[in-house]
């Protein structure tokens, strides 16, 4: 089982700078800790501080080193042809393998931000997809959906070639993740009953159209302290709150035993990768947990 992370973006702050900081130590702290992967998100008009992915991940690359590295896209909020190169352009610095995070996104406010139509979310997912993955493979791409392009092609290609995880939760975005995708994520808000049940139906899904799985990601978001009383001190409160709407037992919580203890189940459930977000806001408690990580790893192995 592989561990990667996926940093938080969203701050609520005054100074745009100390977000920033934040994110390239915690950046720097996850290569530190030998983790295998990292990522950032996208969302747009949050009302706080939002980090966004591509500029980001462009300077979180210069501590990363050589392991995978990626973004997520919202793939309806965007022009594809601008994904394509903002993409190709990432690849290229990076040192090691992209990986290209997508899904639909939601939320009224998001999609109006930008214009973009809520109610085409599926097909214009699946059209933007098509174009992107043929402008990456270096074609020359026309098409009519979601805009009217002719003979468009991008440079720099990406080094090599990029992998797509599809970000999915319901049984028809999960039939379009086995379809399309190189690989498939799980949301963080899936209990581990359902986060078994959403992985099998993933891989019969893909055995139905003749595919193999490809990665099997899950994200969780967590807190690693140095023992279980640690550890919900600083988490308990903040899950006690009603973290992002998860049921309690949902965030993975507690010392580097009971982490890895809770790593190993998802693992025998099927999944490749757990893909971690710190719930903490104290930088020096994430900093720590991140180091943690460490330890988790080796308890895995």
């Amino acid at each position: 089982m592989r561990i990667g992370a996926s940093l938080r973006s969203a701050y609520p702050i005054a100074d745009g700078r100390r977000g920033a900081r934040w994110m390239i130590e915690r950046a720097a702290a996850a290569r530190a800790a030998g983790l295998h992967s990292l990522f950032v998100g996208d969302h747009h008009a949050v009302g706080v501080a939002y980090y966004q992915n591509t500029p980001m991940l462009g300077r979180l690359l210069a501590e990363w080193g050589d392991r995978p590295a990626g973004a997520l896209f919202l793939l309806p909020l965007w022009n594809p042809v601008l994904v394509a190169e903002q993409v190709g352009t990432l690849a290229s610095i990076a040192e090691g393998p992209f990986i290209m995070q997508v899904a639909l996104g939601d939320g009224r406010q998001q999609f109006a931000s930008v214009g973009a139509d809520i109610k085409r979310r599926p097909s214009t997912f699946e059209a933007n997809l098509d174009i992107i993955r043929r402008l990456l493979a270096g074609e020359a791409v026309s098409a009519e959906y979601p805009l009217a392009i002719d003979s468009v092609r991008i440079a720099p290609l990406p080094p090599e070639p990029v992998t797509i995880w599809i970000g999915a939760a319901a049984d028809a975005a999960i039939d379009r993740a086995a379809r399309m995708g190189d690989g498939w994520l799980c949301g963080p808000e899936a209990p581990a009953a359902a986060a078994a049940e959403r992985l099998a139906y993933y891989v019969k899904a893909c055995e139905a159209i003749g595919r193999q799985p490809g990665v099997l990601a899950i994200r969780r978001d967590i807190h690693v302290g140095a023992d279980d009383a640690d550890a919900d001190r600083v988490a308990g409160p903040i899950i006690g709150a009603g973290y992002r709407g998860m049921a309690p037992d949902t965030p993975i919580v507690g010392g580097p035993e009971t982490v890895a203890a809770r790593f190993l189940e998802l693992g025998a459930a099927g999944y490749t990768d757990v893909i971690v977000r710190h719930l903490a806001d104290d930088q020096d408690e994430v900093l720590a947990s991140f180091e943690r990580l460490t330890a988790v790893q080796r308890l895995i192995a």
